[in-house]
């Protein structure tokens, strides 16, 4: 009977342990903001109040098309999104710029240079009109699903307008 009791209690001890590793793991991996990070309000606006106004971003792109970023996403040219060190994959962040602004979501780590704060996809840096390292205003508006295709621009967007399917000409 008393080694029936320590077997439960052992065994109950090791459940409990088990249990609070498991949860340590999930609150580390979402501080990472992997990609299967709950999203949490309280964790939205904790990483909003961290953002600075404004910082320095820088622009990646060419070498790493092909690649996956650290949230899943495959980077192409077209991809639209910003890197951050801490912000969780899929906050969504409004970035300007002399005069032009976009919403663009987190979908990498970095930057990796020590001075920046940002690093921009070069879909992002296009949009922006951004080809060197420049000083952002920045400013977290919300939060979005971390998926594969997270930044990629929409089938439409694709797709040529109807005046260049025709052989006329367009604005390019």
């Amino acid at each position: 009977m008393n080694l029936r009791r320590r077997t439960s209690r052992v065994v109950l001890t090791l459940a409990v342990g088990v249990t609070l590793l498991a949860l340590s793991a999930a609150a580390a991996l979402a501080s990472t903001g992997g990609a299967s990070a709950p999203s949490t309000s309280a964790s939205s606006q904790a990483s909003s109040a961290s953002v600075r106004p404004t910082g320095i971003a820088t622009w990646f792109g060419p070498g790493f098309y092909g690649h996956k970023t650290a949230c899943g996403q495959t980077l192409t040219p077209k991809v639209v999104g910003v890197a951050n060190r801490t912000l969780p994959c899929g906050t969504l962040i409004r970035v300007a710029w002399h005069g032009h602004a976009i919403t663009v979501p987190v979908l990498d780590r970095g930057p990796y240079a020590h001075h920046a704060d940002w690093d921009l996809t070069a879909g992002a840096a296009r949009a922006l009109g951004v080809s060197e390292t420049v000083r952002i205003h920045t400013t977290v508006v919300g939060a979005t699903a971390n998926t594969p295709s997270l930044g990629a621009p929409s089938p439409e967007a694709s797709t040529p307008p109807p005046a260049a399917a025709a052989g006329g000409t367009s604005a390019g």
